[in-house]
């Protein structure tokens, strides 16, 4: 299973309020290995970043797209589901049973969701509250989306196991095709070796080590 390892960094040292600002990474490791195993062409570079301290978990997607789309219509499922986007899923074992699922647009829509095996999925339930925070800004090469996430909750929901939480990485890029509709392209850290695209499967995740 891949393993990304999630650096530590010191309480008194940290301000999450800079989790936009370059500097606050520095001690992160970067993870630039993704990409599309159902589609031939090659994706658009990602960077995602992550650390933690023992009060908070910061995540920070830094996508090299300009061509951004997002289906601005209503904050609906439908909406944030049409729109380009980045995910994190995080489960307690690998049974999925259960998993939750972040789906973060480039201006901060969240879809939360808590979900079962065979795509069962729970629209209603949110993640704890003012347990998670986000953020985005964009440049002229690219968006980022960041979030603090608080490790009360992450241990509520049993999902740090002996300093590990398995983890997903995906990102969802919709482009117009020739007859003017926005079909996605899927991109993931891990390949679930699948014939169709599925990140709702034990062998999409992998691990995020918490280094101390």
């Amino acid at each position: 299973m891949k393993e990304y390892h999630v650096q530590i960094i010191d309480n008194n040292q940290k301000n999450e309020t800079q989790i936009l600002d370059p500097f606050f990474w520095e001690k992160a490791d970067c993870l630039t290995d993704f990409g599309s195993p159902w589609n031939n062409e090659s994706v658009l570079k990602i960077e995602f970043r992550a650390l933690w301290d023992q009060e908070n978990f910061y995540f920070n997607f830094r996508v090299f797209d300009t061509d951004v789309y997002i289906d601005q219509k209503d904050n609906s499922v439908d909406s944030i589901c049409n729109s380009d986007r980045v995910e994190l899923f995080f489960r307690s074992s690998d049974e999925l049973n259960p998993y939750y699922c972040l789906e973060i647009d480039p201006s901060t829509r969240l879809l939360d969701f808590h979900a079962l095996p065979n795509k069962i999925f729970d629209y209603e339930w949110k993640w704890p509250e003012n347990q998670i925070k986000l953020e985005s800004s964009a440049d002229e090469v690219s968006f980022t989306v960041a979030g603090v996430i608080s490790i009360a909750s992450l241990e509520k929901l049993d999902l740090i196991h002996d300093n590990v939480i398995e983890t997903g990485v995906y990102r969802a890029k919709f482009s117009k095709d020739k007859n003017g509709n926005y079909e996605p392209t899927w991109i993931t850290w891990v390949n679930p070796n699948t014939p169709e695209p599925n990140f709702h499967i034990a062998s999409s995740f992998g691990k995020f080590v918490l280094v101390r």
